[in-house]
């Protein structure tokens, strides 16, 4: 999506991760904004689950991020998540939701429950998602996946 302008510009930076998949995860995001002022205001969230996968993760880090905002906002988005990037901007989970959560291959759609919690989300905001490399220095990418690391040990 294009970003509207007059909406708040946030720069929100997310990763999972999960020990196994299935097992324990974690999730870590960041929020950056930069006030009328000029200052730079920024909120780190995380999170996890005993019993989980990666691609739940990568999804539950995006959504906090989304959930925290108290108002509409353009809202720049990077991950390491090609699920997430992909079944958004390629619009596989648009497809999923109007065949019943049922993907091409005839096979159920997964994480629905997640989706259902997210494409409301994508309807406040106005979305742009960046893939980056995971693990490739990207410090926002890097310190989210701190995040979500400790999160995940917590289990």
């Amino acid at each position: 999506m294009i970003l509207e302008k007059g909406l708040p510009q946030v720069q929100m930076y997310s990763d999972g991760a999960c020990s196994g998949n299935p097992g324990p995860g974690g999730y870590g995001t960041i929020l950056r904004f930069t006030d009328a002022a000029g200052k730079v205001h920024e909120k780190e969230l995380s999170g996890g689950e005993p019993h989980t996968t990666n691609n739940r993760m990568e999804m539950m880090g995006v959504i906090s991020g989304l959930e925290a905002l108290k108002s509409p906002c353009a809202v720049t988005v990077t991950t390491d998540s090609r699920y997430v990037v992909d079944s958004i901007t390629k619009g596989w989970v648009y497809g999923w939701k109007k065949k019943g959560w049922v993907k091409a291959d005839k096979k159920p759609a997964l994480n629905v429950d997640l989706w259902e919690r997210m494409l409301p989300l994508l309807e406040k905001h106005s979305v742009t998602f960046v893939w980056v490399k995971g693990h490739a220095g990207h410090p926002e990418n890097e310190r989210c996946d701190q995040l979500a690391v400790a999160e995940r040990m917590r289990f």
